[in-house]
């Protein structure tokens, strides 16, 4: 560590299983990519829809590729997920052409993407209350 808590060149955090959350050795590290509508990439689209997993043993894998296989994938979350990024990277200041531009959708795409998140921001304040401080019932 830096003097200022910045990690150092020869500084890093060590693998973790995904599953189990033990420390890997890379004689046992395993890895593989799954589909995931959740995933976005900070800065590079091609990234998007896919989880890297890694595991500790070939048997964790499996198990952790299986609870992938249950998810959904959803393209309306992938398409929020590329709004939310091209709108954090103009501040808020994108005009409807850029935003279909810069994200690769149809105005369809980015119609289904804003009704996700308002769906999303609509469940989160249902489940952690409203803007006047009080909590939601139900």
């Amino acid at each position: 560590m830096t003097d200022r808590g910045e990690p150092d060149e020869g500084d890093f955090l060590p693998e973790v299983c995904d599953l189990c959350g033990e420390e890997i050795s890379s004689e046992t590290e395993v890895f593989a990519l799954v589909p995931d509508s959740s995933v976005i990439h900070s800065h590079d689209p091609k990234l998007d829809g896919e989880r890297r997993l890694t595991a500790c043993s070939s048997e964790h894998l499996a198990a952790l590729v299986e609870v992938y296989k249950q998810r959904p994938f959803v393209d309306a979350e992938l398409w929020a997920g590329k709004i939310g990024r091209a709108i954090e990277a103009h501040r808020g200041r994108i005009s409807p052409e850029e935003l279909a531009e810069e994200t690769g959708l149809t105005q369809a795409q980015i119609e289904l993407g804003m009704l996700w998140l308002n769906l999303d921001a609509l469940r989160w304040h249902q489940r952690f209350g409203n803007d006047d401080g009080s909590e939601s019932v139900g």
